[in-house]
């Protein structure tokens, strides 16, 4: 599933087809919508493994006065290691606790959330990714905000 966001070159306009039809603000729908969702699993404290990597809450020591050392949850997403190899990325070497189940996004209950057909959503997330991926390819700085 993940070699599909291995990519040489960026993605020609061709290979988005869904982004293309739908709006901005439709995508951000449904970005909104994947975002609720994980929010919701990461509360349920499940990992939640998206194609190019995985949101997790991961502990962290948290210093909070002299000697003292509180463990905090921090949210995080940690880029698939194919991934990082792939595209040549630095990033914090991030490890998900084994005993945190790791999900995938569910279509069906986004769909539900945003009025759209389980389809659309899943074709927006994976087009958005491929841009991602084809940002990353021409190392392109790419942002992506979530509430």
């Amino acid at each position: 599933k993940m070699m599909k966001y291995m990519r040489h070159k960026p993605v020609g306009p061709g290979e988005l087809p869904t982004l293309k039809e739908l709006s901005t603000s439709e995508i951000c729908k449904v970005w909104s919508g994947a975002s609720r969702y994980i929010h919701r699993q990461l509360l349920q404290k499940r990992a939640v493994e998206i194609g190019v990597g995985t949101f997790a809450l991961v502990p962290v020591h948290a210093s909070v006065e002299e000697g003292k050392v509180l463990t905090v949850e921090r949210p995080v997403f940690i880029v698939s290691k194919l991934l990082r190899a792939f595209y040549n990325l630095e990033c914090d070497e991030t490890k998900i606790p084994d005993e945190i189940p790791v999900v995938q996004l569910d279509f069906e209950e986004i769909a539900a959330d945003t009025h759209f057909r389980r389809e659309i959503v899943e074709l927006c997330v994976h087009e958005t990714l491929l841009c991602f991926a084809g940002a990353l390819a021409v190392k392109k700085e790419v942002e992506f905000s979530f509430k």
